[in-house]
């Protein structure tokens, strides 16, 4: 998987020795990872990329975790971003004002490193389903992400890798309405520059693609916005 493919993932962690092991781990399991040290970076860094997963410590200076959670889940922009809270609080009450707050999950420090990167695995699996090699199914279009191949009517059809991508992006989340500069960090990433005006050359190849057997357009183009699937 090239680096752009690699679901992101931002650690917020001010204990320095359990940033680098966290940190560590999720790379071995194939994330591109960005770090904060307090809730005020954390909020920032959203802001900049959107990452797909957010691993967030209760207790930070300044801006708790907990705050941060708040701000984010009630944001339109980033509400949908899953949160798996970390915290030494082991009582119920904290349990259920975490969730409560926005967390997707709540997982109570000392914690197995291994059973963390499980349920961060779940948590992509649900927001990035073909990052993890699921099938996915719109109207009559399948794309099997483990063999990368795309059907449409049970037809096979002829896609370049950002083609892929792209399609990929649209079908884990249709009638989402995504931005060419969304698009850019989620296809081509942000460690490279690439000209807005790429997107639409490719959204059009794409287009190509999906009728080359006839058929309908899927892809519906939302003026001053961006495109959407659906």
């Amino acid at each position: 998987m090239s680096r752009k493919e690699q679901p992101s993932v931002l650690l917020v962690e001010d204990e320095p020795a359990q940033r680098e092991v966290l940190s560590y781990n999720l790379e071995a399991e194939g994330f591109r990872v960005a770090q904060a040290e307090n809730g005020d970076e954390a909020l920032l860094l959203v802001e900049e990329e959107t990452p797909d997963i957010i691993v967030l410590d209760w207790m930070l200076p300044a801006v708790s975790g907990i705050e941060v959670c708040r701000r984010l889940k009630t944001s339109p922009e980033t509400r949908s971003i899953p949160i798996i809270m970390l915290s030494a609080r082991s009582e119920e009450v904290d349990r259920v004002r975490g969730l409560e707050t926005g967390a997707d999950d709540y997982v109570v420090k000392p914690y197995s490193v291994i059973e963390l990167m499980a349920r961060v695995r779940a948590q992509l699996r649900r927001v990035r389903p073909s990052t993890v090699g699921q099938q996915l199914v719109y109207d009559d279009i399948l794309l099997d992400a483990e063999s990368h191949r795309v059907f449409r009517d049970e037809q096979a059809l002829k896609l370049g890798p950002t083609e892929f991508r792209l399609l990929a992006t649209f079908m884990e989340k249709p009638g989402r309405v995504w931005s060419r500069e969304q698009l850019l960090d989620r296809v081509w990433g942000r460690d490279i520059y690439v000209d807005t005006r790429t997107v639409d050359v490719h959204i059009g190849r794409l287009r190509k693609a999906l009728c080359q057997h006839g058929g309908n357009d899927p892809v519906r183009t939302v003026r001053g916005a961006g495109y959407s699937l659906g």
